[in-house]
């Protein structure tokens, strides 16, 4: 039953959502395209509208995906699917934590994950900042777009720019010269 499928395809992506939710982006695309849920267009547009509006993106995505599958039904399922595997290894993480917060082990798994996290993270940068066209031949956009988010982030690291101020002078930036 495809109510079914859904809760259990959030909960399993749920479960794997280190890093927060642009890291879960990939996994969940694969997934969607996989199933033929949607394609790869109206994915694109169900990520942009999620990531404007309040909360967070899995699970606004997760529940746009429902939504669009199997209507408020499909919506609930998903978004209950994606949110209680943080809620459950929350309530038991912390209870954990506050007692091995200190233990060497538990350290240097946080610091093995980290590298995997902005890796996922980079990926979907790179492959929602730029459309299906620039990823097959690089244009002046392309590289413009590229040449923005390095700016951006050389502002944020070296001059230490809040990133309001960074969104702003990008956006700016991104009318005079798109």
């Amino acid at each position: 039953m495809l109510l079914w499928e859904l809760f259990l395809t959030f909960l399993r992506i749920g479960f794997v959502s280190f890093g927060g939710g642009y890291a879960v982006i990939p996994i969940i695309q694969y997934k969607v395209e996989q199933e033929h849920w949607m394609s790869s267009y109206q994915f694109q547009e169900v990520v942009s509208l999620a990531g404007m509006a309040p909360g967070p993106i899995a699970t606004n995505t997760a529940t746009l995906i429902g939504y669009h599958t199997y209507g408020i039904w499909g919506a609930i399922a998903s978004t209950l699917g994606i949110i209680l595997p943080s809620l459950l290894v929350i309530i038991i993480l912390a209870g954990l934590f506050y007692r091995m917060n200190q233990n060497k082990w538990v350290k240097s798994s946080f610091y093995g994950l980290r590298p995997i996290i902005v890796g996922l993270i980079v990926y979907a940068a790179i492959h929602f900042g730029l459309t299906e066209m620039d990823r097959q031949s690089i244009g002046w956009t392309s590289i413009a777009t590229l040449m923005l988010c390095a700016g951006a982030v050389f502002g944020i690291l070296k001059f230490k720019l809040h990133p309001f101020i960074v969104i702003l002078l990008s956006g700016v930036i991104g009318i005079v010269i798109f």
